[in-house]
């Protein structure tokens, strides 16, 4: 039956995030029947939760012609069931034999499920045999309505297509060696270099993976190692990183020689971030526990890196859940939040210092409109962003010379917005 406990577990796990509307990671964490797996039941269990939490939305369209009454009115058992049915039949490509009688397997060794068994096997036989209503849905309907209107009208409908695309792949691992040596990491770990400064890997295990014990790399996605590259701190030059954990842009930072001061006001994450600059020994870098809007450093510094708290909507691909449990009320609150650290952190800046701004969201409202806002206020001016700094990602840069990195360029990769400022007064 380890099959049906698979499946029985992937159902658990979209409960605890579509219902209880928490992570995958801390279902990952807290779930009993994921817990019990053992080898590859553990991973195609996981394996089966993400493929229905990137395309949630979509999923539930391929449903809507077998049901009599809204997927939303049955129960979280039935429901998760379902969703595990078909993401194995429309996406995983599971036999036909194995997505029923796994499935409602599944449903029989489940107490809260069992009531259902009936209804799971009449729907599942027809998941198999027709696929049409999925294969029809817009590639934008793995979002929720009130999110796929949102991010088409800050988008258009194109950068919501690549947005939402980007989201069906399962992403691989981008990691950032701490010498610079891409070529060297890649032989190691048997990966790919992307950009002359990334590895790529296949998703896996990553403590297991050579050189991670060591310190030698960390996971870290390639565009999100652009704002530090686009910072251009040198040596010795004194450098804030605002919100800097869990850490990959500090350690860039730290490896640049300069005098980094990390700042984050979150305990439990700053905790990581000192967790991961110990294992890469990067024991130099300061911490500041604190909230950046009333914090003022001893010295004005040299450049200001601040990766804003954001709806991350360009992580999707990676968190796809994230289009689930968040609201609209949450994903919109950030903009006022984001220019208040903005405006805090040119404070800190000395006149002729440089500020690169990010978020890992392509929204315009979250990027663009904070940038004007601050822009207004004077003494600033922004420093375009050249094509020759980001190879691979020419197609991103904007007519005010920032960056979007939209996914669909040279290489898969999330989506930032980043500009670069310098302080004039």
């Amino acid at each position: 039956m380890s099959g049906a406990s698979a499946r029985l577990a992937a159902a658990e796990l979209l409960i605890t995030v579509l219902d209880e509307r928490r992570t995958l990671d801390e279902a990952l964490v807290t779930s009993e029947a994921y817990d019990k797996l053992i080898g590859s039941d553990r991973g195609f269990a996981r394996a089966m939760a993400s493929a229905v939490l990137r395309q949630a939305g979509r999923i539930d369209i391929g449903l809507a012609p077998f049901l009599d009454r809204a997927l939303d009115t049955a129960t979280p058992p039935a429901r998760a069931l379902l969703r595990v049915g078909a993401a194995q039949a429309w996406i995983l490509e599971t036999p036909d034999h194995a997505v029923v009688g796994e499935t409602v397997s599944a449903a029989k060794m489940w107490p809260r499920a069992q009531r259902a068994t009936g209804f799971l096997n009449a729907v599942l036989r027809k998941t198999v045999a027709s696929r049409e209503a999925f294969d029809a849905a817009p590639i934008e309907a793995v979002w929720p309505d009130w999110l796929k209107a949102d991010i088409i009208e800050q988008l258009g409908e194109a950068g919501a297509r690549q947005l939402a695309d980007a989201q069906t792949h399962q992403p691989s691992l981008h990691l950032t060696p701490k010498d610079g040596d891409a070529a060297a990491l890649a032989q190691r770990v048997d990966g790919t270099v992307l950009g002359g400064t990334s590895v790529k890997v296949d998703a896996g295990q990553v403590e297991a993976m050579p050189g991670f014990e060591d310190g030698d790399w960390w996971v870290q996605d390639i565009a999100a190692t652009l704002p530090v590259r686009l910072l251009g701190a040198q040596a010795d030059e004194t450098v804030l990183d605002i919100c800097a954990a869990p850490g990959g842009k500090t350690m860039q930072l730290a490896a640049t020689g300069a005098q980094v001061t990390a700042i984050d006001r979150s305990k439990p994450r700053m905790k990581r971030l000192l967790g991961n600059l110990q294992r890469t020994g990067f024991g130099e870098v300061t911490f500041v526990e604190t909230d950046a809007t009333t914090w003022q450093p001893p010295d004005l510094v040299d450049r200001i890196l601040l990766d804003a708290p954001c709806s991350a909507l360009g992580t999707l691909r990676r968190h796809p859940e994230g289009a689930w449990i968040k609201s609209k009320e949450n994903i919109q609150r950030f903009p006022s939040f984001q220019e208040r650290l903005l405006r805090a952190a040119l404070k800190m800046l000395k006149p002729g210092g440089t500020v690169v701004y990010c978020v890992c969201s392509p929204l315009p409202r979250e990027g663009k409109a904070v940038i004007e806002a601050v822009l207004a206020g004077g003494g600033l001016d922004r420093q375009p962003i050249s094509a020759t700094e980001v190879p691979g990602f020419e197609a991103g840069l904007t007519a005010d010379g920032d960056l979007v990195t939209l996914p669909g360029g040279d290489f898969a990769h999330d989506a930032f917005f980043i500009a670069r400022l310098t302080r004039s007064s």
